[in-house]
């Protein structure tokens, strides 16, 4: 399975914007977009309006 590099912001609860960088395992773009949404809105109780997703592009080895 690809491993994807995800990259964008989200709204930190001091009203500013978070940068972050996740990688993961997916079948395609569209699902390790979904994770990571998945992953910041659980972990940091952020809705996913209020996050940003720029780029999404498979890692390097």
């Amino acid at each position: 399975m690809p491993r994807w590099s995800v990259h964008g912001t989200f709204l930190a609860r001091r009203a500013t914007w978070q940068s972050f960088t996740k990688t993961c395992e997916a079948p395609d773009a569209k699902q390790a977009r979904e994770w990571v949404l998945s992953e910041i809105g659980g972990c940091h109780g952020v809705r996913r309006s209020l996050i940003r997703v720029e780029s999404v592009g498979e890692a390097d080895a």
